[in-house]
């Protein structure tokens, strides 16, 4: 696979600008990537500016998944933008297994869109869609045809149109430390603040229909659960408590959280009924230990969490309905912060050993468990929606930064902050409607 790095920073469209916040550097390719063509886009009308090409968007989607290798444009022998004008010949000789083609007609303020996958082994259309929408959606569009070619291509579902939450610590030109909630794509443009506070925020969990999120804060005093709206930015306190309150996960239907309260000094997992606020315990820890960090199971009849009830940090299952809990991990002597994969064939946690904390995946069927980082300092790890990559946070040049590894070890990226900060606390977002 080529070595190129991928810097998000200062890629516009025609309609407005959208800054990237995260530089991706891929650190890890597959082996065998596959050679693909994005021609530039075409723009049906000399009076427009062609200030950002959607090839660019597609572009770096796919190279920064680690499966598609795209050929530099300097190499292209010529530049077809329909398929009419597609020579498969041309592009077998630069070693193309598929190529993009489009155009961009603008239609008073609306665009249409056009594109076309080839495969140039047969010399026939793969994929191929036309679309109507706004300037300022075209960048989304790029991520929507990205999903489309990359399902066209691997027969999974792409994540390129989806949305990426982290928390940025820095210091204040106050000397004081803040704290910014940050919802971006995942490609890291279009970041947005929509929480700024002067204390730890913590645990971030996506609602199931990616509108809002919860998450843990030190605001008011003791930890408590804030549940936030994603576009408009109102909030509100889960309970009213003075226990502390961390944790929280949702249920898949949306209509639970699961948290961690602190009660009588001890730490259990809760179940919170988001219609009326009821509470209910799920976990009784022994008198030395104590339960924390629970995940739903994608199916909701399970909760994983991490307990400290033998000793040291494991991974124990109970049911959603209560009942006996089952240690699930044994490789080890710490594993914690499970995340399930969104089939719930995979559970990825942190996982120390003699050589730092590492994000991991146990496969729950075979028992296989598998190390995928082999940075020192790594936490919160996060599925992509499809289950394709686990984001996560660590540490790079006494920086906190994020970082990405697909589910099989074979795919790497780092996400490095373009300001002053660092990253920390990333969940990825669930993928959203069209």
């Amino acid at each position: 696979m080529r070595k190129i790095w991928f810097y998000a920073l200062g890629i516009f469209l025609t309609m407005g600008q959208a800054q990237a916040v995260l530089k991706i550097e891929i650190t890890k390719g597959a082996e065998g990537a596959l050679p693909i063509a994005i021609v530039p886009f075409a723009w049906k009308a000399s009076s427009v500016p062609v200030t950002q090409k959607l090839d660019e968007v597609i572009t770096a989607d796919l190279h920064r998944s680690g499966l598609f290798d795209p050929i530099p444009k300097t190499d292209f022998l010529s530049w077809p933008t329909e398929g009419s004008e597609v020579r498969c010949k041309d592009w077998r000789l630069l070693g193309a297994e598929n190529i993009v083609v489009g155009n961009v007609r603008p239609i008073g303020e609306i665009f249409e869109v056009r594109y076309e996958l080839f495969d140039v082994l047969r010399c026939v259309q793969v994929e191929g869609q036309k679309f109507r929408v706004q300037g300022n959606q075209l960048r989304r569009l790029g991520h929507q045809i990205s999903d489309r070619i990359y399902k066209a291509l691997t027969g999974e579902r792409g994540a390129f149109a989806t949305r990426i939450a982290y928390v940025v610590a820095s210091m204040g030109d106050d000397g004081k430390p803040r704290y910014m909630l940050q919802v971006a794509d995942s490609d890291g443009f279009n970041a947005r603040t929509i929480l700024s506070s002067p204390e730890s925020i913590i645990s971030l969990a996506w609602s199931p229909d990616g509108t809002r999120l919860a998450y843990a804060s030190f605001e008011h005093g003791p930890v408590t659960v804030y549940i936030q709206d994603v576009t408009t930015g109102e909030r509100e306190r889960l309970i009213n408590t003075k226990d502390q309150v961390s944790g929280p996960a949702w249920s898949p239907d949306g209509t639970r959280l699961a948290v961690v309260m602190s009660r009588g000094g001890k730490r259990d997992i809760y179940l919170v009924d988001l219609a009326t606020r009821a509470t209910k315990r799920l976990t009784r820890t022994s008198a030395s230990g104590f339960n924390t960090e629970p995940v739903w199971s994608p199916d909701g009849d399970y909760i994983v969490y991490t307990s400290h009830s033998g000793g040291r940090p494991q991974l124990y299952r109970v049911n959603a309905t209560g009942g006996r809990a089952k240690r699930l991990t044994f490789e080890g002597k710490y594993n914690t912060r499970g995340t399930f994969s969104p089939d719930g064939k995979l559970l990825g946690m942190v996982h120390a050993d003699g050589a730092g904390y590492h994000i991991a995946v146990l496969e729950l069927e075979t028992g296989t468990f598998r190390v995928l980082s082999r940075t020192r300092l790594d936490e919160s790890p996060s599925f992509a929606p499809n289950g394709s990559m686990i984001l996560y946070a660590t540490r790079d040049r006494n920086r906190g930064v994020l970082a990405a590894a697909s589910a099989d070890g074979r795919v790497g990226q780092r996400f490095e902050l373009q300001e002053r900060g660092d990253a920390r606390e990333p969940a990825w977002g669930p993928f959203l409607t069209p």
